[in-house]
């Protein structure tokens, strides 16, 4: 790893589907604050919400967006998800930047079918989730309801820090912080979960340690942890269960 040190930081913050302007001006002003060599994970299509009745629309504004974001990655690392087209199909596609790039690139491949996401979105490929490595520290993304499949978390193994955007509703909200909180102690890593607040989400946003001690703050639309990446190898040896 290049540092044992990195300031992880949830945004939490409630975002809708007639405000796309600003959605994005709000996120914009919480990663202009976050600090150089910062983490940073946004909730689940925060910029534009599912907006089914205008994916199109969405999914222009997302391109455009995209580009401004990639600027403000060249210090620190983002992660989001935004309604992409590919070959005219619609996806909710996981990004994350850096240094002004898409380093990785991941379609949601298990849709909630509850919310309708089927019905609009075409599911990724589920070998897109893996492990990226940038700057010597080893990320993995899933997106909201993908959390809830076992199968994933296998693939996500050695991952050291694990972000979660997600617009996961109120009434599940107790699961949401046992799923994220365990996924922390079985793998061993940092768990960054990023949630909207709207009215009717969860919120339950914040980052855990491999050692499972939660950092939350349904308060805040900002919460974030200094965080030493020693803590993922000490753990590994403290509690050795094959994880390298």
């Amino acid at each position: 790893m290049m540092t044992s040190k990195k300031e992880l930081i949830a945004l939490q913050f409630p975002f809708f589907e007639d405000q796309y302007e600003e959605n994005f001006q709000k996120l914009i002003s919480h990663i202009k604050k976050t600090p150089t060599g910062s983490v940073v994970v946004a909730p689940e299509l925060c910029l534009t919400n599912f907006s089914f009745d205008k994916m199109q629309e969405a999914a222009d504004f997302g391109q455009i967006a995209l580009e401004t974001l990639k600027e403000l990655s060249y210090d620190k690392v983002i992660a989001f998800t935004l309604t992409e087209k590919i070959e005219d199909k619609f996806y909710n596609s996981a990004k994350i930047l850096h240094n002004g790039k898409v380093v990785h690139s991941q379609p949601k491949a298990k849709l909630f079918k509850f919310g309708d996401e089927d019905k609009y979105f075409q599911p990724g490929d589920e070998e897109n989730i893996k492990i990226v490595e940038v700057d010597g520290v080893r990320y993995a993304i899933l997106i909201c309801f993908e959390i809830r499949f076992i199968k994933f978390w296998e693939r996500l193994q050695g991952a050291d820090i694990i972000l979660i955007p997600a617009l996961w509703g109120k009434l599940r909200k107790e699961q949401f912080e046992a799923i994220t909180k365990s996924m922390a102690i079985i793998n061993q890593a940092f768990v960054i979960a990023s949630d909207s607040s709207n009215s009717d989400m969860a919120s339950s946003s914040g980052i855990i340690t491999p050692f499972g001690e939660e950092f939350r703050d349904d308060s805040s639309e900002y919460i974030t942890l200094s965080a030493d990446l020693k803590e993922i190898k000490k753990m590994r040896r403290y509690m050795d269960i094959g994880i390298s």
